[in-house]
């Protein structure tokens, strides 16, 4: 314990700032020099990384502010040297370096990464000759995506305005820097994007535009965005990114290459002078091409004419063919005229009235005959079905349940008119109505019978309960059936033969 007591005693404060310090002290600002392994942009915009080599990882961090500056995004595998200063981050025990700035460790890191991603993207056909579309001979609009201040949109401007006047759509974007990838991206797929007939004119040409620079100012157009962006257009696409000897991944997956932004600019649209001059020439070659063949038509018309036979040679044959024909015309028309006049007399012979009255007279005797079985069999089916309907009125009378009443019997009901099939359902003192032959009565139950009410009278019987004989015709049956509607009571009665309407019967 003794032992113990001379060693210094720290709080995980002081001891982490201690260590804080003397990292800081040492490491004032330094500069190192490795590979980028993992890269991380949250949407803080700090750009969280490692640098690394065979042996060892540095953890490292970008601040918002420096990121914004960098001349070369950080992208995994990328060579670089950081400069910046070690520090501590207590939180979580671990050492790790600010870094101000970010440069590739000389243009062949660059290069590398460069060849390396022209390879990945190669491989997947963003180059592909078949991949690219021609460019219009007489476009209508331009788009041009670049920055709306320095030379080269006023060259771009300039040269398309003394070649051919046009519409030109310009689309600004930063062409340095950390958001230049994003930015010329989203304005090529925002021309792809407009309608043909909208608002906003559709281009019909789009030139991507750059002045010259090192390798790093023109590292966005070597973003995969970019390249993806420019394989992707529907509409064709020029590039024209740095000076002749530049050459950046967004070249290889245009439709075309420019060596500069005025060289787009040609290529995009022709010299008016010269089409005007070109259509004029071709003009008057027209014409002289259209004089010449009539020449030579007019000249081979008049040889072949030549060499045709007199009209009256060639009509020679015909005409004395149509003298033979004549002089046989007339006797053929007089043979033709005795054929048709002796057919007409032998049809003729049968259509003498007589022979038409004889037809009439036989048809009308035919058809009276009709008529009379016709009546007939009209007056045999109308017994028949008379009697049939008389037969089963009769039994549809004899089956009612009207008929069993007139016979002593009474159907009991309830309160609400409900027939009672049987006494299990009554209760002591439940009101009752029987209705039976010459009207209903009203009664209650008890436990010894059923005790009729003296309050209510029985009603006396209608003139239309009286039985009714059988109908001895149709006409008969229906004037009864009328009789009976006329003087029933307005409540509806159920068939006795429908168990389900059936009552009790006494």
């Amino acid at each position: 314990m003794s032992e113990r007591s001379n060693i210094a005693e720290y709080t995980v404060s002081e001891i982490s700032g201690d260590i804080k310090r003397e990292l800081e002290d040492k490491f004032d600002y330094i500069r190192v020099r490795g590979e980028l392994g993992r890269v991380s942009k949250p949407a803080s915009g700090h750009i969280y990384l490692d640098v690394k080599d065979d042996k060892a990882v540095l953890s490292g961090i970008i601040w918002r502010g420096n990121a914004s500056r960098l001349k070369v995004q950080p992208e995994q595998g990328l060579e670089v040297i950081a400069t910046g200063k070690i520090t501590t981050f207590p939180g979580q025990s671990r050492y790790q370096m600010v870094i101000d700035s970010l440069e590739p460790a000389g243009t062949g890191a660059l290069m590398a990464l460069l060849e390396e991603r022209k390879r990945k993207l190669a491989a997947e056909g963003l180059f592909a000759e078949e991949r690219k579309i021609a460019l219009p001979r007489m476009p209508r609009v331009i788009g041009v995506v670049t920055s709306p201040t320095g030379a080269v949109i006023r060259d771009i401007l300039h040269r398309i305005s003394d070649r051919f006047p046009l519409h030109v759509l310009v689309w600004p974007v930063r062409v340095q820097g950390e958001s230049c990838s994003s930015e010329v991206a989203a304005g090529i797929r925002g021309f792809n994007a407009l309608e043909a007939n909208g608002e906003i004119p559709r281009p019909d040409v789009l030139i991507v535009a750059r002045g010259g620079g090192s390798i790093e100012d023109l590292w966005g157009f070597n973003d995969e965005a970019v390249v993806r962006a420019a394989a992707d257009s529907r509409i064709p696409l020029i590039s024209a990114v740095g000076h002749e000897t530049d050459w950046t991944l967004i070249d290889l997956a245009a439709d075309v290459r420019a060596p500069t932004p005025t060289g787009a600019a040609e290529f995009a649209v022709p010299v008016k002078v010269e089409m005007t001059a070109q259509v004029g020439d071709l003009s008057r070659r027209l014409s002289t091409g259209l004089l010449r063949l009539l020449q030579t038509r007019r000249t081979e018309l008049r040889a072949a004419s030549a060499a045709l036979p007199a009209p009256r040679d060639l009509l020679a044959l015909p005409r004395q063919r149509f003298d033979m024909v004549a002089g046989r015309l007339e006797h053929g028309l007089k043979m033709n005229a005795r054929i048709h006049r002796n057919s007409l007399t032998a049809v003729s012979s049968g259509l003498r009235p007589v022979t038409l009255r004889r037809q009439v007279t036989q048809g009308r005797e035919r058809l009276q005959v009709l008529k009379d079985r016709a009546a007939a069999a009209f007056s045999n089916q109308v017994q028949r079905q008379r009697l049939r309907l008389n037969n089963s009125s009769g039994l549809l009378s004899s089956l009612s349940y009207e008929r069993v009443i007139d016979r002593g019997y009474a159907v009991i009901r309830d309160e609400s008119g409900t027939p009672l099939a049987s006494a299990q359902g009554i209760v002591s003192g439940q009101p009752l109505k029987l209705e039976m032959k010459g009207g209903t009565v009203s009664a209650v139950a008890d436990e010894g019978g059923v005790t009729p009410t003296p309050a209510r009278a029985v009603k006396p019987m209608p003139a239309s309960a009286e039985p009714t004989p059988p109908p001895k015709s149709l006409e008969e049956h229906v004037a009864q059936t009328k009789a009976k509607q006329a003087k029933a009571p307005a409540r509806k009665k159920k068939s006795a033969v429908d168990p389900d309407a059936q009552g009790s019967l006494f």
